[in-house]
């Protein structure tokens, strides 16, 4: 077995490593078509390597054998008229058929072409002591093809068990072993064999990347619809609360009392109104592509802040409900803080209007220590503080705190009804 004598590219944005990992952009048949590349262009280069020079190896080996020196000075015409191919010559050119043909099918049976072709590369290291042959280029394309696909232990076996084998049989035949050719032999063995055992670790190291990568993407994507579905359901779970109360009180007063049924309907449009605005922008958001071509059928509203918590206490008290609002809390504070904090003031009010049948309820916002603590208090009938009655909503407010490191904690309060107390720590709340 004559010896035989190939990391990641700069750090590159998120896109273009999706676009590399996911194949985004390349069709079916160009895949289909790299992959015959692949399984070709060994097998082409081992046949142009091998199957020429031994031919020419065989002819000469002839001629000399047949001319002695004097089959130096023919012309090469002559010599192919005159020099005659023996069994080996035969076998050898055999030999260097078979091996790159066999490389068609490696990778679908990696373990025992490995081994054959460990075997046919050790006949023709015997047969090229009697004749010019060229390194067994495709036993060097099979180790690393089989150990890319998974056969280490065949190839290492057969590797260790054939060049033994080889060299012992080389012993019995009688055949004389040059150091001068089995030293580059092994060395080159060597050499291949750990080349492509750092080729397996490159393969393995781009498939974890890529499965974390995935999985960080998948990951991203599952927190992004989580958060659509908080700010989607904290939006429209309030402002259709509202409108069901005060469509209700006007259905029930609009005969006996037309002048209050039209303060409901007023209500329900200006809370239908926000609750439109507001999901139409966060859609906007969602849909960049049309806010960048300038539609305006989207209208980009602020966020929600706590300088609306007066207004937001203004539409639960017109719904019967009494609401006392305190607050120590700057408005300077960070938007993702005050966003927060306006969700869960606003989830609270909502589940004290759908589900605490409560009269009044009183709202705390205060910093205490390094927290910052907001409090919603209600006299109603209570929650089930596993959060089952109301909904998704406790689970939202509780997401909303951990994402900036606080707690959301739900009890009883005394005599009767619901605390929903909520800290968020300063740090947290300032990265």
């Amino acid at each position: 077995m004559p010896s035989l004598s190939r990391r990641s590219a700069p750090r590159t944005s998120n896109a273009m490593l999706e676009s590399l990992l996911s194949g985004t952009g390349i069709s079916a048949s160009q895949s289909s078509r790299s992959r015959r590349l692949r399984r070709w262009i060994p097998v082409v280069i081992s046949l142009l390597v091998q199957v020429p020079i031994t031919i020419v190896g065989v002819i000469w080996t002839g001629a000399y054998a047949e001319y002695g020196d004097a089959a130096s000075v023919l012309p090469f015409s002559t010599v192919l008229e005159l020099s005659s191919i023996g069994a080996g010559g035969i076998a050898a050119i055999a030999l260097s058929l078979i091996g790159p043909l066999l490389l068609l099918w490696i990778r679908r049976y990696p373990g025992p072409l490995i081994a054959v072709i460990s075997a046919l590369a050790a006949a023709d290291f015997l047969i090229g002591y009697s004749l010019l042959s060229p390194p067994y280029l495709a036993l060097a394309f099979a180790i690393v093809i089989a150990i890319s696909y998974g056969a280490r232990t065949w190839t290492w076996v057969s590797m260790i068990v054939v060049w033994e084998a080889t060299l012992l049989a080389a012993l019995v035949v009688g055949i004389e072993l040059d150091p001068h050719r089995v030293v580059p032999t092994t060395i080159g063995l060597l050499l291949v064999l750990g080349f492509a055992e750092a080729n397996r670790r490159r393969r393995e190291q781009f498939e974890k990347f890529h499965t974390a990568f995935a999985s960080r993407r998948e990951e991203e994507l599952r927190a992004e619809r989580t958060r659509i579905a908080r700010e989607l359901h904290d939006v429209l779970a309030h402002s259709l609360s509202q409108i069901n109360v005060q469509a209700g009180v006007g259905l029930h007063l609009m005969h006996k009392q037309p002048e209050q049924a039209a303060e409901a309907l007023a209500s329900i449009k200006l809370s239908s109104k926000e609750a439109l605005d507001e999901v139409r922008s966060l859609l906007g958001m969602l849909r960049s592509e049309s806010v960048d071509a300038g539609e305006d059928d989207a209208p980009l509203v602020p966020e929600p802040d706590l300088s609306r918590l007066a207004s937001l206490a203004d539409s639960v008290r017109a719904q019967g409900i009494e609401v006392e609002l305190t607050s120590e809390i700057s408005e300077h504070t960070a938007p993702a803080l005050q966003l927060a904090l306006y969700r869960i003031v606003q989830e609270s009010l909502t589940n004290v209007v759908r589900h605490a049948s409560a009269t009044s309820a009183i709202v705390s916002l205060a910093v205490e220590g390094d927290d910052y603590v907001v409090t919603i208090t209600d006299n109603g009938v209570g929650i089930d503080a596993d959060g089952h009655s109301a909904g998704r909503g406790l689970l939202g407010m509780r997401e909303r705190a951990e994402l900036l490191g606080g707690t959301l904690r739900v009890a009883d309060a005394q005599p009767c009804g619901t605390v929903v107390t909520a800290r968020i720590p300063h740090r947290s709340a300032s990265a």
